[in-house]
């Protein structure tokens, strides 16, 4: 058990654990006594309690929606920033960036079910490559505008963030390669490919 004392195994579990922690989920329950998991998509993303509180409370819905998202984004965040301060290497940031995100998408705190990790990973993104995350947040705020489905305008703006990453970043700092994004991109896209069969036969909802 030596291994634990390593103050990078001690980040990748912090970066895990604090990643699981569905907001959605609680927030919804305490606010609108409401179990989103079990509603809607089950998913404990921000569109989901949307998507279900909307139903009974709209001006509500959309406070925990927003609540939710915050939390989400600042949970890898937080995580990187403290790591950060404490010197650790830019590789050991990146593995702390995935790891949040699959805390976010198969939470230990929920039998290993979880979110779609577009929050979280846009998060990451944000504390990890700010230039290429602004030009994704853009894309997607506009196609959420225009399109009004969220898995869409979320999917493109992570494809967008990838395809500027290759362009303002032909090799990341430090890592040499794109590994770690191209892991987040794939984590989300998996997460994401219900969604994409119902984009396909044009049943996906609207938010």
């Amino acid at each position: 058990m030596d291994f634990l004392y390593n103050i990078n195994i001690q980040f990748y579990i912090l970066a895990y654990l604090v990643g699981g922690i569905p907001f959605g989920l609680i927030l919804a329950k305490y606010f609108a006594k409401v179990d989103i998991t079990e509603a809607g998509s089950g998913s404990i993303g921000a569109t989901n309690v949307l998507r279900v509180l909307k139903e009974q409370n709209p001006h509500l819905a959309k406070k925990i929606a927003i609540a939710t998202l915050v939390c989400d984004v600042l949970k890898g965040i937080v995580v990187l920033s403290i790591a950060k301060f404490m010197g650790l290497s830019t590789e050991t940031l990146w593995a702390i960036a995935i790891l949040a995100v699959i805390g976010h998408c198969y939470s230990p705190y929920l039998k290993f079910e979880g979110g779609k990790g577009v929050a979280t990973g846009m998060g990451v993104f944000l504390f990890m490559l700010p230039i290429e995350t602004i030009a994704a947040f853009i894309v997607w705020a506009i196609t959420a505008k225009t399109i009004k489905i969220s898995s869409v305008s979320s999917l493109l703006g992570i494809l967008v963030l990838v395809l500027f990453s290759f362009t303002i970043h032909p090799k990341i700092y430090e890592i040499e390669t794109h590994a770690p994004i191209l892991i987040i991109a794939f984590i989300i896209f998996y997460k994401h490919l219900p969604n994409i069969m119902r984009i396909f036969k044009g049943k996906e909802a609207k938010v």
